[in-house]
């Protein structure tokens, strides 16, 4: 038996009606997501401390949750995990001509072109049989914009969703146009913020958000990467500010934010 065909059975057995784990009979696609979402966000961790033996662990971990789902079709007789694999190997070959079919072209631009407008042909594909399914001529609209995720993380949905409109011509065609936004939208919040309006506060910071967005994708800046890096660096001074508050047997909650200012100055003084 192949590991693969190992790790098929352990899940055949944990899912058995009769005989399994009761925690697993009674997961749904709905109740597991959020573990799938979790670990992939695990193997991005290890990456990114490259910690190839933690990576090892968690990609493990990540194809459980392929495992799971495909068991968990297969026990409503949908499909199973073997379809799962046919379904990829065939997108992969579609979508490379260039290695699996007589075309030549190597240019990576001519390759992302290429794979961008594959893509949008399966999209096309996929709502015209959504179309005919429902009945519904309406249903044939191909947006740019079909199948972004509506579970991805608010920030990279936001960009994603902009490099689509970009796709069709819906963009700023260079940098300038995006500051007049973003000052156009921190005054609108500012002016929410004056009216204590909380609905219009929360739209205005969104779409100050959004824009911000727009402008690190105009600079060729990864937002989720860039925030991300912010989190990190933020968090490691304010380690440091408090480890320096102890050093000096202070509380950080009884100090002025003009003492805790100047321990955060000494904290980004030493990188």
């Amino acid at each position: 038996m192949s590991n693969i065909d190992q790790l098929l059975d352990v899940m055949r057995k944990l899912r058995d009606p009769e005989t399994g784990c009761a925690w697993d009979i009674k997961q749904t696609f709905e109740t597991i997501a959020p573990y799938t979402i979790e670990e992939a966000y695990e193997v991005a961790d290890a990456i990114a401390r490259n910690d190839l033996h933690d990576l090892k662990d968690e990609l493990g971990d990540l194809l459980l949750q392929v495992v799971f789902h495909a068991q968990m079709a297969d026990d409503q007789g949908q499909f199973q995990f073997a379809d799962v694999v046919e379904s990829i190997v065939d997108k992969m070959v579609r979508r490379h001509p260039h290695v699996f079919g007589n075309e030549k072209n190597n240019d990576p631009e001519s390759l992302k072109t290429a794979w961008e407008a594959q893509k949008a042909d399966e999209r096309a594909a996929k709502k015209k049989n959504a179309a005919a399914n429902a009945n519904s001529a309406s249903a044939a609209v191909v947006s740019a914009l079909d199948d972004v995720a509506i579970a991805l993380p608010a920030l990279m949905r936001a960009e994603k969703i902009q490099k689509r409109a970009a796709r069709v011509g819906f963009d700023w065609p260079e940098i300038t146009p995006v500051w007049d936004k973003l000052d156009e939208e921190v005054a609108e919040v500012k002016e929410a913020i004056a009216e204590q309006d909380s609905v219009s506060i929360e739209d205005e910071i969104g779409d100050l958000i959004f824009t911000v967005v727009n402008l690190a994708r105009h600079t060729g800046i990864d937002p989720e990467v860039a925030l991300r890096n912010a989190n990190n660096k933020f968090e490691h001074r304010f380690r440091r500010v408090e480890q320096l508050a102890h050093e000096r047997q202070l509380e950080m909650q009884t100090m002025d934010l003009s003492s805790l200012d100047d321990l955060w100055e000494l904290a980004k003084a030493e990188r």
